[in-house]
């Protein structure tokens, strides 16, 4: 019985490694354009005197296959979500967002995988 129990375990172990996803964000940053799949410039920071937009990039790796979303936070308040099927073994995405001025203060973007577990957490002021 005790081999069982073991056995038993290190199977129950072994079915939960694997289905964790192994891949991982490699690069996740702010913003103001993307050209040519890379990053024009990284920000932590936006005044709304200077641009009404940001963009998050996010260079994602060995997940293929999955779906990885960019949920856009607010006040503790989603905002804005996009998914997006990766489709390679090094993927490259980014979402975009429009701010108004009355929208100043933090904002966060969560990177989640399928599941929705958190893969990746950045913020930025906007003042």
């Amino acid at each position: 019985m005790r081999h069982f129990i073991k056995f038993a375990l290190l199977i129950v172990t072994l079915s939960l490694g694997n289905s964790a996803i192994a891949g991982s964000v490699a690069r996740a940053l702010f913003t103001v354009g993307v050209d040519n799949r890379e990053p024009v410039i990284m920000i932590t920071s936006i005044s709304a005197d200077s641009y009404d937009s940001i963009s998050f990039f996010t260079e994602l790796t060995d997940l293929n296959g999955h779906t990885v979303t960019h949920q856009w936070m607010f006040n503790d308040k989603v905002m804005f979500e996009k998914s997006f099927e990766v489709g390679g073994a090094r993927w490259r995405v980014w979402t975009s967002k429009t701010l108004i001025p009355s929208w100043t203060g933090t904002w966060t973007v969560n990177v989640l995988d399928d599941d929705r577990t958190t893969l990746e957490s950045k913020s930025f002021e906007y003042n």
